[in-house]
């Protein structure tokens, strides 16, 4: 038999990947992925990314097998195991690292051959088999695995069935994790982390020895972790070398180059289709009329589809207040009287203050961000809120307490009976809310518009302090943008606690580290804070300072203070001109279809010749505005520079 070498190499590549080819899934008779194609490299980190509702946990499904393709195939190595987190693990009374443990079935089942096994060259087979898959080194494996997801020693001989619902998610991620199976499908891991979670989980994933296929909204993540972006849009795949920002980038400049091609193409087809229409008539020029709608025919088209919409989120302005908001002096906080969780914390919060609270889950964090919400009382020490302040509370959880069965309008008039519709409307539309989603049962939205609807609940009485406990989790990438701007462009303090790194990069002044009891500043960024929680540095707080002056905390805060207000003029100017620009553009659509009504010139000409001086107005108003918003834009950009 003939061996072809070459193809023989490609077959052999073939096989080395996880091959998607052709794949068709139609749900209720909409077509989710049509004709999706993509070679996905053996061993590699690769991210799958796409606007929510775009099919990628569809995708996944196809992959685990759970659903059937109308078209296509899916293929990868025979020898591959295929693993990805379970919904969560059982509440039952087998403990943390059993449970994990037992997520290698091989593991077991040799083990438990062995206590009974006679023969001795079995025997054999079965201790070098142990050997050869770290068997007895899989306690410890597990145990840094659950150490890493914030469970500590005690924790871990827990039964499962003590844990609630997020906590059996980590041990969930933690049993997949440790199975460590040769394709690894991770849907939205970092949602029940806490930022130590996630900073742990990146360096995990760097040194996982198999193919990742991750589905994130978390940028750093893919940016960091991730060696390649698989892009699922309008149901087709395309993949990526580098992490989210050079995807981005590489893109954004595909897409220019498209948009120019177009536009020359476009011209081209006016010209020559001008061309046919003047002369196809003509007995002299048809025959190259003719050649020209041939070549019509023939031109190659690029369709560059539109930019997604991107719901907005705005913030209300901030209630006024004088500085300090609230000041402690020594306070404790705790749920059970004698039992304080936190002690001895002495700050002030002023209304520039943008605060990120550190610290490993169960130490505290949503503990301060209820005693400053005013949800819980301080136990001893002094805690002073100002006469007008004004909290705005986010927290994950209140989302569980929403009536499902009414709309956001309801659910905002029953919090404010006060509010008239239009306020109510206005809301909602200011968090990315249409019509037709302000009036749409709160049980069928989706997590991000329930996290949209918790943030316009929290923010409807104009607070001076925002307090946001893990704002982002159901945030899509484009949602936690527009929430990162809209905190930069608030005017309030913010108290933030977050696992998206970027978004307490982009916002926060100040880090505070809750730990062991107490409450202290941080000195440094999230970086030292990555090498302090992956070294088990013990001081972060008494850091040795860089050889370079660093700028004075308060003078930062005033700064950005200050620049916040300098830039609230210009952003001022971009949104009225903003508004201009879309009254105008409502007007003239307006005049046009009177305008367009053939029987008006002849009917009313007066009439007709007043709807077009209108018209001209209003255009000549809107060019003036365009350029008012462009002029009002790049200064705002350089100023935000």
């Amino acid at each position: 038999m003939h061996w072809d070498c070459a193809k023989g190499k490609d077959r052999y590549k073939a096989r080395q990947m996880l091959a998607i080819d052709n794949i068709t899934v139609r749900i209720a008779g909409r077509e989710i992925l049509s004709g999706a194609t993509a070679n996905l490299p053996a061993g590699r980190r690769i991210g799958l990314v796409g606007r929510n509702g775009a099919g990628k946990s569809t995708l996944f499904k196809v992959i685990l097998g759970q659903l059937h393709q109308d078209g296509g195939e899916i293929s990868w190595p025979n020898a591959w195991r295929v693993g990805a987190v379970a919904q969560e693990a059982p509440g039952t009374e087998t403990s943390l690292l059993d449970t994990v443990l037992e997520a290698d079935p091989e593991r077991l089942a040799l083990l438990a051959e062995a206590e009974h096994e006679t023969d001795g060259h079995r025997l054999g087979d079965i201790y070098h088999r142990l050997e050869a898959i770290d068997a007895y080194t899989a306690p410890a494996r597990a145990a840094e695995i659950l150490a890493g997801l914030g469970f500590s020693s005690e924790d871990q001989l827990r039964p499962c069935r003590e844990f609630s619902g997020g906590w059996r998610m980590r041990v969930a991620l933690a049993a997949i994790l440790f199975s460590a199976p040769d394709l690894l499908l991770l849907d939205e891991p970092t949602n029940y982390l806490d930022l130590e979670g996630v900073l742990w989980l990146e360096n995990f994933i760097q040194k996982y020895r198999g193919t990742i296929l991750i589905v994130s909204h978390d940028r750093d993540l893919l940016n960091t972790a991730c060696e390649f972006i698989v892009h699922l849009e309008r149901g087709k795949l395309k993949l990526y070398t580098g992490g989210y920002d050079t995807f981005m980038a590489t893109r954004a400049a595909a897409r220019a180059n498209d948009m120019a091609f177009a536009k020359k193409q476009e011209a081209a087809r006016a010209h020559m289709q001008k061309f046919v229409d003047r002369f196809k008539a003509s007995a002299a020029k048809a025959a190259q009329a003719q050649s020209r709608m041939k070549m019509l025919a023939k031109m190659a088209t690029v369709e560059v589809p539109p930019d997604e919409h991107v719901a907005p989120i705005r913030i209300p302005e901030a209630t006024p207040a004088s500085p300090p908001l609230i000041t402690m002096d020594r306070a404790s906080v705790g749920y059970e009287p004698g039992k304080p969780i936190l002690t001895g914390m002495s700050f002030r919060f002023d209304p520039e203050d943008r605060v990120a609270l550190l610290g490993k889950n169960g130490n505290g964090k949503s503990t301060m961000a209820k005693l400053l919400a005013g949800k819980l009382q301080a136990m001893g020490g002094e805690f002073t809120p100002a006469r007008k302040l004004v909290v705005g509370y986010f927290a994950q959880h209140q989302a569980e307490e929403l009536d499902t069965s009414i709309t956001p309008i309801l659910t905002l008039q029953r919090l404010r009976p006060k509010l008239t519709l239009e306020q109510v409307r206005g809301q909602l539309g200011g968090f990315g809310f249409s019509a037709d989603k302000q009036q749409t049962q709160v049980g069928k939205l989706s997590g991000g518009e329930r996290a949209r609807l918790m943030l316009a609940l929290a923010t409807l009485d104009k607070p001076n302090l925002l307090i946001l406990d893990e704002p982002t989790n159901h945030l899509d990438i484009d949602a936690r943008n527009e929430l990162l701007t809209a905190l930069n462009d608030f005017d309030g303090a913010v108290i933030l606690v977050s696992h998206d790194r970027r978004l307490i990069e982009a916002t926060a002044d100040r880090l505070l580290l809750v730990s062991d009891g107490h409450v202290t500043p941080f000195e440094g960024d999230l970086d030292d804070y990555r090498k302090f929680l992956l070294t088990g540095d013990n001081a972060p707080t008494r850091r040795a300072p860089a050889p370079e002056v660093k700028v004075n905390k308060d003078e930062a805060r005033r700064s950005n203070a200050e620049k916040r207000q300098n830039l609230k003029p210009l952003k001022d100017k971009v949104n009225a001109a903003e508004h201009q620009i879309a009254d105008l553009t409502t007007e003239i659509a307006k005049l046009d279809k009177a305008l367009s009504d053939p029987l008006l010139f002849t009917r009313d000409p007066a009439k007709a010749a007043a709807v077009s001086k209108k018209r001209a107005d209003a255009s000549r108003k809107l060019a003036v505005a365009e350029k008012a918003w462009v002029a009002a834009s790049e200064a705002y950009e350089n100023a935000n520079a």
